[in-house]
This record gives structure tokens, C-alpha cells and sequence, in this order.
């Protein structure tokens, strides 16, 4: 082992990292760019626009993207520094390469990762099939498509953006550009919405060729724990929810067993007896029987899902109370989720807990995990400030290469050995004398903590010792900072950046650099604002000069500004850049080093410390108390630190291993969900071929004549004396799945009549009774009903599924109780299952067409069938399905009427009109803009 560690070391001293090597195969290629800057620098606006028609017109000759590179990059070059006054870096070029090669592009915090992208962004989309950039929220998808959008339309492409509330033409007017920004969550959550439609032209979606996930790290890894979610209410159980509440506070700490290592907290023994009790006196559970009896597995789960609630989930940390709803906090950005709910039930017993109004549960309507959802892609590229940490499951899960880009100058920040004391009062003592030192000299300090709560009682400490919390809703708010960093005196003010306030997140973060600035801040993942030494120029220009100011005015307040802000910079180096002071280690290694990253960005120098103490949670949790004995023994006195290389090392051992459970957490829940993934790819694509024909009359023939084949080989088996035969069940289930009244029983009595003949004589009368329906109703009129039968059968034995799927999946670990794999056994019944639901949607289909009567009138409006889209539960807003509501799923009739047929001024004769069929009324909109408009 020690052989080949020694070998490795010398091959990689010899050749270089694998990273070393891919970097300097670079190297031509930026030369290549290099050399065609002086011609496209010669080109007027409209020649360099010219060239992406040049580029298309080559790609459609035969060219690939990668026979035009060099020139395609080229030209975003000069196009960035004429519309955005910035030139691409060398190795912010290099990152183009990486991202255009479908690998993950690491570079540091301030390297300019969202003006990277855009070199593969433009190369990608002149094929024509459309490029996702993937950001983590609204506001950057929002920024990033405004900001480098100008890149994009300045060289002719287009350019749109998702965010939530679009309705469905914006969607698909924004798929329908070259390129689209847009949240992780509302990519999953289109394509969980586009196969719920009735209509290949109520999709929005139109392909998934290549993204560019921005903070991959976060998407992919952080929040691929939970599946994305479409769900709808189902029965409301509040009151359940809080009776059961009730009894949570008057259990002891004998009553349960709490895992924090593994968030798991279970009832003991004891803790049944005294929760069987306390169920029997709020008069919930009978006087008589057993918790655990079959009759009271509901019970069971609020039990266990109130208990999480109070044991497992702390207010402020995890979630917080809003306007009267439990609201999720995201655990590695420490951004508030609003809409997001928690599944299985816990959200309500959150809301149950917190004495809030508690919302229906809701049920699976559809889902996918991010996982399952990015690998639709034909090629996957992302870029991140820490990405290292996590290559391995990058590497076998996405198939994704993690490539280290160099700086573009190199790092001066000075990253400090944490400072361990005893107690947290200890703790905050020392961060707080350490501000304290720092603001002195008016060296900006960004203080990390990892939650809500934490973050408040730091600024409550600060506010005992005079400082002042900005407060930026109101104006003129930042005068005495700015007025300190002039006259190099403290202001003593600091602002809080937590999920309470991230409407201010933007000035926050941008004002942070300035000289004495003090910023308390939980998590700093994915923030998307750099924190530049000496306060941020394009905030101040927006904030400062007047909309109405004269051209002359405007010139002059922006120089005034850069002069300022230079100044001020200078002041920040002198004072050591950006001090990051972090209150506790995160269970990642990732979160850490994002917090520490926000420091040395550009070359610009920083320091960053950790201050921790034995009764931090990941301290606590991995053994801190024979640690605190050993100190009390080695005499450590009060307000005194361990400071050593060798703890750091003990800490990342044991960031390592949560990390290793987390990845192991997403192997699991992938696993399982691969086999539901390979179900589902089945139904997505057999309701788009039905969806896109024309006629499912040849689809309806082959139910029918499964359906009659499987009814004869199950009454009748094959080579079976004719006394074996059950003719009356025969008979009974003809009549019930094909509404034909045959005489079977005569049939049967036929001398040397067999299985084959009655099969033969019951496709014929099927056949025949199905035509006269066809003929009596309209062909066009079957047709029509014929595919939303089909459509809304599947959909509603798909949902079905899925719930059967979700309850295998949460008993089947018992099976290993008999050595047996779980996993094993969850593929085999799942594959069960999904054959029991081909034969019912079959079944379902022809029982129903074969009694269906089309009335040629207009029908009573359906109420729409709304569903919500969550993650780990459910995200605010409901969205009406398109085609016929599944409420009206079995209705045996269906108001069609033809166009011939149409009174213009007569609504009553119209009928059911498609949503984006032109309006009856002569209008010349779609119907949806017109009479069909949703109040």
C-alpha cells in the first residue's frame, strides 16, 4: 500500500494530476481564441451579429460544434466587452471548454462563474435545440438571464426565463428560446406537468439537450435527497393531527430513543404503554387492544410523525412561523422555502406542534427524484466553488468529471487553525472579542453561523455591547457605515442576513466589503453576489443616481462612486481584505469551505478562522464529552482555546463521515426510485405516442382483444374438459367488462366446440357492438373520447401506483429481517404490480368504452383537478389539468360536438372545445383567451 502511495506520488510529480494533463490539453485551444480576437475586434456590432447565422448555416453543412469553437468563442468575447465591459480570463475560458465537454468546472468564489458559462451556453445553442442554464433560485435565474442575456440577444439569439407563477404559454414561449434560466425545481416540475397533459400542445417542454447546472454541488447533491413531488389534498385529519400533538409533551425521556446521528426517534417499550394510555384518555384510540393492531397503523404514523416533530425539528434552525404557516428553512443555504412542504404527514404535525392552522396532507399525484430528472439530459454540464469534496458520487451517479480551473490570480487568504473552547459562552465571548478587534482596525468581517437562531442571539450579544443592526428597509440606511470608512472610526453597526430578511439579501452581500462593515450571515451557499473589497459599483450606480438624472449628472455621480469605492478598497486591503469568521462547523465540508471562499476572491487578500466549541451539534454528536473530560483533566481554564492542526484533522474525519451517510442516504432513495424511473419511462412515453396520433382506434382494438383473450383463457383453460369450464363466470364478467349479453352458456354446449371458437365468437360480437357504437356516435366523436378515456384511465391507476409503490417501499426493509435483499424484493413485487396495473388500465378502458354515449350538448363546467408541486412534500401553487378534469375520469358520456354542427351565437351547440382550438364564437383568439377563460 505504501509502495503504491509512493508511486503515485512520483507519477503525479513526473506527469501531473489527471487534472494537471486535461488543463494544459487547453492550451492550444486558448491560444486558437486568442489569436481571432484582433478580427472580431475589427467587426462592426451587425458583421459580429452576422456570425451566428454564419455558424448555423456551417453547423447545417456538416460542421460540429466542435469544428467551431475557437470562432463561436471568440465572439462572445467581444460581445461580453462590448454589451457587459468585461473580458473572458484565459481560465475563465478554460471553464467554457469544461462546461462544453459535459464535465463540472470548479472555480473559486469571484472568478466569475456566471459570465464563464456563457461561452458554452452560445456554442451549444446555435444547434438549435435549446440550452437550460439551472440556477438555485428566482432572483438569479431572473439576474443571470438579464445580465448575460445581453450577450445572447446582442449576437441574435433568444433568451427566456422560468420563475414560479408563469402560467402555461409563458413556459412554453420560454422553452421555445435558444436559451432558458430557470430553478432546478421548476425544470422537474414542468416535466412532471407536461406528462399529466391530455395534449401534445398544451406541453411546454421541448426536449432535454444540454444544461448547465450552476452551484451543482447544491442541486445535485444537497437537494437530491428528497424527490420532486406533484401532489394533491386528500382528506382532512386536523383535528387527528392536533389531538395526537397533545400527548407528546407528557411523555419522558425514558419513552423514546433519539438518534441524532442518524435523525431517527422511535418509542420505546414504556413509551407504547404510556402513549396507549394517553391515545385512551383524549378518546382517539379504544379502551381495548394494542397501538400496533392492524385497525390503528394510521394512528402509528401521526404518533411517529408528532414525535419527530417535537424531538427531531427545532423552530428558527429547521423551519420557522410566518404569517401563521410553518415555513421550511433550507439547512445549506438558510433561505426560507415557501410553499415547500415536509411529506409523509410531517408538515402537519409541525403545524399541529406550533398551534397553526394545519393543512390537508396531500397524496402522490406524480414525482422524480433530481437525479432521475437531470440524467433525462443528452448532455449534463455544472460549475461550482466546491465541487472536490463530492467528486466520487458526481462521478458514479451523473457520470460527471470534476475539473480544478486555476485562479486567475493567485489566492493571498490566510485560512486560520480553528479555535476549540468548552462551552458555547466561551465561544461567543471569543467571536465577539475577535469582532471587536477587527472592527477596530475596520477590517470587514463576514460571521457565518448555521442557523436562524444562532444568527439572533450573535446580534443580540453584539447589540448588549452597543452595536446598532442596520436596518436597509430604510432609506439613507448605510450613511454611517460609509461615513466610518471615511473617517477610519468604527461605526459599530452590523446587518443580519438569515431567512427573516432575504428580501435585502442583494445589498446585504454587496455592502459587505466595505471598510467595517460586520455582516452576520447563515450559510452563504449559492448567495450569487460577490462580496467585492470597498462596497459594490453597480449597486451603488442603481441605488444613488436618480432615474431622471441628465446624462452629464449621471457621468459624473458614477465617477464620484468608482473613485469612492477605489478608495475604499485600498483601505480594506490595508486593513487584511475580508475577514470570514465561521460560529460552528457544518456537517459538510463544502458549506465550510463555500463560507471561507466569499474571502481572497480575485487575488485580494483575506483570512478566515473557525470558532468552535464541545457543545457545537457536530462536536456533541461525535463524542465531545470524552474530549471535555480530557480537557478538565489537562486543567484547561475558562476562556481558554485548543488551537491544532490535529483537531481540524478529527473534525473533517468527522464531516467525512456524515457526508459518507448523506451519500449513502441518496444511493438508497436512487436505488428504489430507479425501479419506479424505468416504470415511468414506460407511462411517459406511451401517453406521449398517444398523445401525438392521430386515431388510438388500433390501440383500443388490441385492449379489446387482450382483454376477451384473458377472460376465455381464465374460464375456460386450454385443453380442459368442457366440465372444467365456468361458463357462468364467463358469462357474468362478459357481461360486467364488455356490456354484452352473449349467450355463452348455449355456446358451450356445442358438440366439439372449443376454447378457441368461444374466444373467436367473442371478438366478433365485441367487434361488432363496438362498430354500431362507433357508428351511432360519430367516428370523430370516439375518436376524440376514445383518447381521453385511455389518458385519464392511466393517470388515474398510475397515481394509484405510485401510493401502492410508496408503502412497499416503507415496510419492505422487514424482508431482511428473513435474509432477504429488499432491494431484490421491491424490484420483484414492483414489477408485480406494474403488470396488475397494464391489465386494470386495459380493463378499465374498454369496460368504459364499451358503455360510453356521447350527448351533443354542453356540459356542466368540471370542477379542474388541482394539484400542487413540492418537494420533500408539496410547493405552493395549483395548476388545472389540461383535457377533460379526473374528476370526470368514469363518466360514461361526453359533451363533443362538431364544428359543422357550431351556432356561433348559440354557446349551447358548441360543446366540449379544446382549450387551443380557435373560438366557436368567430372571435378569431383561442378559446382559453375567449369564452373558455378561467375567471
Amino acid at each position: 500500500m505504501l509502495r503504491a502511495l509512493k508511486f503515485d506520488s512520483v507519477m503525479k510529480a513526473v506527469f501531473g494530476s489527471s487534472n494537471d494533463r486535461r488543463l494544459k490539453g487547453y492550451r492550444p485551444k486558448i491560444a486558437e481564441i486568442n489569436a481571432l480576437e484582433p478580427e472580431f475586434a475589427a467587426l462592426t456590432d451587425e458583421q459580429l451579429r452576422a456570425k451566428t447565422d454564419e455558424f448555423r448555416a456551417e453547423l447545417a453543412a456538416g460542421k460540429t460544434l466542435d469544428d467551431i469553437y475557437a470562432p463561436a468563442f471568440a465572439a462572445v468575447r467581444e460581445a461580453a466587452k462590448r454589451t457587459l465591459k468585461q473580458r473572458h480570463f484565459d481560465v475563465q475560458l478554460i471553464g467554457g471548454f469544461v462546461l462544453h465537454e459535459g464535465s463540472i468546472a470548479e472555480m473559486k468564489t469571484g472568478e466569475g462563474k456566471t459570465l464563464v458559462a456563457t461561452t458554452a451556453v452560445y456554442l451549444n445553442a446555435l444547434a438549435g435545440e435549446g440550452v437550460h442554464v439551472i440556477t438555485v433560485n428566482d432572483y438569479l435565474a431572473r439576474r443571470d438571464s438579464d445580465w448575460m442575456g445581453q450577450i445572447y440577444r446582442f449576437l441574435g439569439l433568444t433568451v427566456g426565463v422560468i420563475v414560479h407563477g408563469l402560467d402555461d404559454d409563458e413556459r412554453r414561449a420560454a422553452y421555445a428560446a435558444d436559451v432558458t434560466y430557470g430553478t432546478n425545481n421548476e425544470f422537474g416540475f414542468d416535466y412532471l406537468r407536461d406528462n399529466m397533459k391530455y395534449d401534445m400542445g398544451q406541453m411546454v417542454q421541448r426536449g432535454h439537450a444540454y444544461a448547465i447546472v450552476d452551484e451543482v454541488d447544491s442541486i445535485l447533491v444537497d437537494e437530491a435527497r428528497t424527490p420532486l413531488i406533484i401532489s394533491g389534498p386528500s382528506e382532512d385529519r386536523s383535528g387527528l393531527y392536533a389531538a395526537v400533538d397533545t400527548i407528546i409533551p407528557k411523555l419522558v425521556k425514558e419513552d423514546f430513543e433519539l438518534d441524532e446521528k442518524q435523525r431517527t426517534v422511535n418509542l420505546t417499550e414504556a413509551g407504547n404503554e404510556h402513549a396507549e394510555t394517553f391515545l385512551r384518555e383524549i378518546g382517539v384510540m379504544k379502551e381495548e387492544g394494542s397501538l400496533y393492531e392492524a385497525g390503528n397503523a394510521t394512528l402509528v404514523h401521526h404518533v411517529n410523525q408528532a414525535l419527530r416533530a417535537h424531538k427531531l425539528f427545532q423552530r428558527d434552525k429547521d423551519y420557522i412561523v410566518r404569517n401563521g404557516e410553518v415555513v421550511i428553512v433550507d439547512e445549506f443555504t438558510g433561505r426560507m422555502m415557501p410553499g415547500r412542504r415536509y411529506s409523509e404527514g410531517l408538515h402537519q404535525a409541525l403545524e399541529a406542534k406550533e398551534h397553526v392552522t394545519v393543512q390537508p396532507e396531500n397524496v402522490t399525484l406524480a414525482s422524480i427524484t433530481f437525479q432521475n430528472y437531470f440524467r433525462l439530459y443528452k448532455k449534463l454540464a455544472g460549475m461550482t466553488g466546491t465541487a472536490s469534496t463530492e467528486a466520487d458520487e458526481f462521478a458514479e451517479i451523473y457520470k460527471l468529471v470534476v475539473v480544478e480551473i486555476p485562479t486567475n490570480l493567485p489566492i493571498a487568504r490566510a485560512d486560520e487553525d480553528d479555535e476549540v473552547y468548552r462551552t458555547i459562552d466561551e465561544k461567543t465571548r471569543a467571536i465577539v472579542r475577535e469582532i471587536e478587534e477587527a472592527n477596530a482596525k475596520l477590517q470587514p468581517m463576514l460571521v457565518g453561523t448555521t442557523s436562524i437562531e444562532k444568527s439572533e442571539v450573535l446580534a443580540e450579544v453584539l447589540e448588549k455591547k452597543g452595536y446598532k443592526k442596520i436596518d436597509f428597509s430604510q432609506p439613507g440606511a448605510l450613511k454611517p457605515l460609509y461615513a466610518s470608512a471615511r473617517s477610519g472610526k468604527p461605526s459599530k453597526t452590523f446587518a443580519v442576513l438569515n431567512a427573516r430578511f432575504h428580501e435585502q439579501e442583494a445589498p446585504i452581500v454587496a455592502e459587505a466589503g466595505v471598510p467595517g462593515a460586520i455582516t452576520i450571515a447563515t450559510n452563504m451557499a449559492g448567495r450569487g453576489t460577490d462580496i467585492q473589497l470597498g462596497g459594490n459599483v453597480e449597486m451603488r450606480i442603481r441605488q444613488e443616481i436618480p432615474a431622471d438624472a441628465s446624462e452629464e449628472e449621471r457621468a459624473a455621480k458614477e465617477a464620484e462612486i468608482r473613485a469612492e469605492v477605489a478608495e475604499l478598497k485600498q483601505k480594506a486591503i490595508e486593513a487584511g481584505g475580508l475577514y470570514i469568521i465561521g460560529t460552528e462547523r457544518h456537517e459538510s465540508r463544502r458549506i465550510d469551505n463555500q463560507l471561507r471562499g466569499r474571502s481572497g476572491r480575485q487575488g485580494d487578500p483575506g483570512r478566515s478562522k473557525f470558532f468552535l466549541s464541545l457543545q457545537d451539534d457536530l462536536m456533541r454528536i461525535f463524542g465531545a464529552e470524552r474530549m471535555d473530560t480530557m480537557l478538565k483533566r489537562l486543567g484547561l481554564k475558562e476562556d481558554e482555546a485548543i488551537v491544532h492542526p490535529w483537531i481540524n484533522k478529527a473534525l473533517e474525519k468527522a464531516q467525512q463521515k456524515v457526508e459518507a451517510r448523506n451519500f449513502d442516504i441518496r444511493k438508497n432513495i436512487l436505488k428504489f426510485d430507479n425501479v419506479m424511473n424505468d416504470q415511468r419511462k414506460v407511462i411517459f412515453e406511451d401517453r406521449r405516442k398517444m398523445m401525438a396520433a392521430e386515431t388510438l382506434e388500433p390501440t383500443i382494438v388490441e385492449m379489446r382483444t387482450g382483454v376477451v383473450d384473458d377472460l376465455v383463457a381464465e374460464h375456460i383453460p386450454h385443453d380442459a374438459y368442457p366440465e372444467a369450464w365456468d361458463i357462468a363466470g364467463l358469462k357474468k364478467e362478459v357481461l360486467e367488462k364488455l356490456n354484452l349479453d352473449v349467450p355463452v352458456d348455449a355456446w358451450a354446449k356445442e358438440e366439439g366446440i372449443a376454447d378457441e371458437e368461444v374466444a373467436a365468437r367473442l371478438h366478433k360480437a365485441a367487434e361488432e357492438a363496438y362498430a354500431e357504437r362507433v357508428r351511432r356516435n360519430t367516428p370523430e366523436a370516439m375518436r376524440y373520447v376514445e383518447k381521453q378515456v385511455i389518458l385519464q384511465a392511466l393517470d388515474h391507476l398510475w397515481r394509484e401506483h405510485l401510493v401502492t409503490l410508496d408503502h412497499l417501499r416503507q415496510v419492505i426493509g422487514w424482508r431482511g429481517m428473513a435474509q432477504r435483499d429488499p432491494l431484490n424484493e421491491y424490484k420483484s413485487e414492483a414489477f408485480e404490480l406494474f403488470q396488475q396495473l397494464i391489465e386494470q388500465w386495459h380493463e378499465s378502458v374498454i369496460s368504459q368504452m364499451m358503455r360510453i354515449e356521447v350527448r351533443f350538448q354542453t356540459p356542466e363546467p368540471p370542477p379542474p383537478m388541482m394539484f400542487q408541486h413540492a418537494e420533500a412534500g408539496a410547493l405552493d401553487g395549483d395548476y388545472p389539468l389540461g383535457g377533460l378534469s379526473t374528476d370526470a375520469r368514469l363518466a360514461p358520456d361526453a359533451g363533443v360536438a362538431l364544428a359543422e354542427e357550431r351556432d356561433p351565437q348559440a354557446p349551447a351547440s358548441w360543446g366540449r372545445v379544446g382549450r387551443n382550438e380557435p373560438c366557436p364564437c368567430g372571435s378569431g383568439k383561442k378559446f382559453k383567451h375567449c369564452h373558455g377563460q378561467v375567471a
